[in-house]
């Protein structure tokens, strides 16, 4: 999930010295010019866009534990979400093959975004068939995969048009542009779209005549957003134009002054991607960044499914995540003001402290959710409160993060190399979450044991498929029941790691931010 913005906001105000303490913010609150305000709605709805993708690729995993998948499966599917990790492969390619007469951004995103659509089109016919009996995970992966990587290649075609569709005064809000509407684009098609899937939440709180189906089908859903797609792309297309693009230069010159981007050929591109890489400050931020990461690993990534596995709803689940929706909303909004200044990741080392500690926090939650579970299954309202309060207060702590690492980008991002800056920084981003994440996923089904409880085979493994089905499908059957639960024992690693991590090196990163602009530039 990835953000743009311009180092270009730091002429608006006086940098810091390196001697002041690091703790000081600056705030700038720029006025907004009817142009503005115009180019910040285009690219809230740009990101909104963004966001439907990737809510539909996020509300599957939770369709997936409902129908008993294994870790393995999950973790083969989260490589979905990799494309955001990986963009940076082919970001130089969109930054510099362009059309100049369609424009920079457009010859990218208007294409993506009818590919998106017609995608959508075509896994709507196919996505019950995969989703029924033996599940077809590498075609329900490589279909997803697909979206998500369309969307990562629009992504870095919008992060580069905010560099110029927003003024220096206001490049300020692209992150609330960024982190606002992919919040409300993954809201609608996760949240909203797993509530009104489901028969239950629909019969209890929209029907007065009970259904057996929801009101709507993750097929008909997929296709209506197709429809969205193509038409808005075409409005798009239409009315919305685009700054020309500067001259093959690399250097601060008029281009900068007048809001445009330098332009460079693919070979050039790419080199000026290994001198970014190859910056000192660049290095030593990634390696923190992606040790900090690895403490929220396993606690962000399974937990949701353990909650599913012990039997509350998906549905309750979506909807909890629509009463925070609105706290995540308001978040980005108030902690923008805070992060606007020479010292942003001041609140990301604070928040990360906290957020570590629910870590163990959750896995107190999973250990004692069966307490609470009634009779016929189900959980009472009071469980689902005490859930939400557990989410809502956790996402203080998660969201402003977030802002914070996105107001540092733009604040150290040189302009000249358009949207590449931006899309390595907003990689190493993702990177650092998905690849434990991942790994997290596909170790948890090996760090658990099962046993076979009932029927003539109780007492034997189940951590095979084999003895899974001789347990299970037995006269009379038997159940695999967890005796030792692999969730915790990777949180609590992570969480060690983490702790670790952020107390060894949270001074680096107050060096790393209070470094002059030139330690981040490429082009001295």
């Amino acid at each position: 999930m990835d953000n743009t913005r311009n180092r270009k906001i730091v002429d608006e105000i006086e940098i810091l010295p390196e001697s002041m303490n690091n703790n000081e913010n600056i705030r700038v609150k720029p006025k907004l010019s009817l142009q503005d305000k115009q180019s910040i709605c285009v690219l809230t709805f740009l990101y909104i866009l963004q966001g439907i993708p990737l809510g539909l690729a996020g509300s599957v995993p939770l369709m997936l534990q409902s129908k008993k998948v294994s870790y393995s499966t999950q973790a083969t599917f989260s490589f979905v979400f990799w494309p955001f990790s990986l963009k940076i492969l082919w970001a130089p390619i969109v930054d510099s093959m362009y059309s100049s007469k369609f424009g920079r951004r457009k010859t990218w995103l208007v294409p993506c975004q009818y590919l998106i659509g017609l995608t959508m089109f075509y896994v709507s016919f196919n996505a019950q068939k995969w989703l029924s009996g033996d599940i077809e995970i590498l075609k329900l992966t490589s279909a997803f995969f697909l979206l998500n990587f369309l969307a990562a290649t629009q992504d870095i075609a919008v992060d580069g048009w905010a560099l110029t569709m927003l003024s220096k005064t206001s490049v300020g809000w692209a992150s609330t542009c960024n982190s606002v509407g992919q919040t409300v684009g993954y809201f609608i098609a996760f949240i909203i779209f797993l509530a009104l899937e489901s028969s239950e939440f629909c019969n209890n709180w929209l029907r007065s005549i009970p259904a057996s189906t929801g009101l709507v089908t993750f097929d008909g859903f997929l296709y209506f957003w197709g429809i969205i797609f193509i038409i808005t792309t075409t409005f798009v297309m239409l009315f919305k134009r685009e700054k020309p693009a500067g001259d093959s230069v690399l250097s601060h010159g008029d281009n900068k002054e007048n809001g445009e981007e330098i332009t460079m050929g693919l070979l050039k591109t790419y080199q000026t991607l290994w001198k970014i890489v190859k910056l000192k400050p660049i290095l030593m931020y990634v390696a923190i960044l992606m040790s900090i990461k690895v403490g929220f690993s396993a606690t962000d990534s399974i937990t949701g499914l353990k909650l599913i596995e012990k039997g509350v709803s998906k549905e309750k689940m979506a909807f909890i995540g629509s009463m925070i929706v609105p706290v995540q909303i308001l978040l980005a909004i108030v902690v923008s003001k805070y992060t606007t200044g020479a010292a942003p990741l001041n609140v990301f080392i604070k928040a990360a402290i906290p957020r570590l500690l629910y870590g163990p926090l959750f896995c107190l939650l999973i250990y004692i959710t069966p307490w609470f579970q009634q009779i016929d299954g189900s959980y009472s309202y009071s469980y689902y409160a005490m859930l939400t309060v557990f989410y809502s207060s956790h996402q203080i702590f998660v969201y402003p993060m977030f802002v914070s690492l996105m107001a540092f980008y733009a604040r150290i991002s040189d302009p000249n190399v358009g949207g590449t800056y931006m899309t390595l920084l907003n990689t190493v981003t993702n990177l650092a979450s998905n690849i434990p994440s991942t790994i997290m996923l596909y170790l948890v089904d090996h760090l658990t044991t099962k046993t076979c409880k009932g029927g003539p085979h109780s007492g034997i493994s189940c951590s095979s498929k084999e003895n899974f089905g001789f347990c299970t499908n037995s006269n009379p059957k038997g159940i695999c029941e967890i005796t030792f639960d692999g969730y915790y024992v990777e949180v609590l690693v992570c969480t060690i790691i983490g702790f670790i991590a952020v107390f060894a090196k949270r001074h680096y990163l107050y060096h790393i931010q209070s470094l002059p602009m030139k330690a981040w530039l490429i082009s001295k």
